[in-house]
């Protein structure tokens, strides 16, 4: 298949830890000129949800407000993003279908700021994902996000390092539209209540 310029363009969703913003940016600036308007940037942001609102209100609001006009969305990926409630939620909501939006293609893309976590007990299960050249990425299940791991398991999401061309990134993006049909999804695990502590899961 061709995955030229001419490829349909989709709306993404961004799911972050607030700690790599820095990347979260550069990676805007880098593909969103080429995209634009595939980059609708509607993560939450530290402030824009009133904490005293009930957990109930919160995921709603995430669901309806932030992520109901994305098809795809992609995780990026650092070294605690795994620890993350809203992540883990923005994951789940993508997921999942209701009247207001259909379920959202889902990959992630490792950032400079991750790195596998080598503590020998988990080391073994370093996961290791073959790329269209042939060279291998790295990284250990144990933490990157639990709710995404299941759906690259399932074979639904893909991970992936950082790409290297507007063009790479678009036939990602485009590939997992194209799941979202699938049937592959996975998302039966119990919604973070609180954020996480620890370098795993």
């Amino acid at each position: 298949m061709f995955y030229g310029s001419d490829i349909l363009k989709h709306e993404v969703f961004l799911s972050f830890h607030h700690q790599d913003d820095c990347y979260r940016q550069q990676f805007e600036r880098q593909f969103s000129n080429e995209f634009d308007p595939v980059f609708v940037n509607r993560s939450v942001q530290d402030g824009d949800i009133d904490p005293n609102y009930k957990t109930d209100a919160i995921r709603r609001e995430i669901r309806e407000n932030y992520i109901s006009d994305s098809s795809v969305t992609i995780v990026l990926i650092g070294q605690n993003t795994w620890q993350r409630k809203h992540v883990d939620w923005e994951i789940g909501y993508s997921l999942t279908t209701s009247n207001l939006n259909t379920r959202s293609g889902l990959i992630g893309i490792l950032l400079p700021s991750y790195s596998p976590h080598y503590d020998p007990y988990f080391y073994p299960n370093c996961a290791q994902r073959p790329t269209e050249n042939n060279s291998c990425i790295y990284y250990t299940p144990c933490n990157i996000p639990p709710r995404l791991y299941d759906n690259v398991q399932s074979g639904y999401a893909k991970i992936y390092s950082y790409p290297t061309s507007y063009c790479e990134l678009r036939k990602w993006i485009h590939e997992a539209f194209q799941r979202r049909g699938s049937g592959l999804h996975h998302n039966s695990r119990n919604y973070f209540v609180n954020n996480r502590n620890g370098s795993h899961w």
